[in-house]
């Protein structure tokens, strides 16, 4: 199932500035961002596909899959969640929760916060 359609996903990417073209790319791409969307938001948070909110996350997924393909399928572990802690003699401090599954995958700042209100948490504390 794609959420939306390549039509308005290419003016969406042109309103930003960003030319994007009708081929078989773009058309995997809008699925890969559809399959995440669906997968994180839509299922977890019972929304409708159809939603303006659910749409637009999903074209900025599809920017971000058209620019890099498969971005949304890369997986993390914890310990690669790191902040540098000390410059001096480089040092590494591990942030990750290994605990929560969504901190193994790639996330959106943009997206996090279009959906956040339909997220049942009322808010989403993002530490870039």
């Amino acid at each position: 199932m794609i959420i939306g359609n390549v039509t308005d996903y290419i003016a969406y990417a042109a309103d930003r500035g960003t030319t994007v073209i009708d081929e078989p790319a773009t058309d995997q791409s809008l699925q890969r961002a559809s399959d995440y969307i669906r997968t994180r938001y839509v299922i977890r948070y019972n929304l409708d596909v159809t939603s303006e909110a659910v749409i637009e996350a999903t074209y900025i997924a599809a920017g971000y899959d058209l620019a890099s393909p498969g971005f949304w399928q890369k997986t993390f572990t914890p310990a690669q969640a790191k902040v540098l802690t000390k410059v001096d003699d480089i040092q590494w401090t591990v942030t990750g929760d290994g605990s929560k599954s969504d901190s193994q995958l790639p996330t959106s700042p943009a997206i996090e916060a279009l959906l956040a209100p339909y997220s049942g948490s009322g808010a989403f504390l993002l530490v870039v």
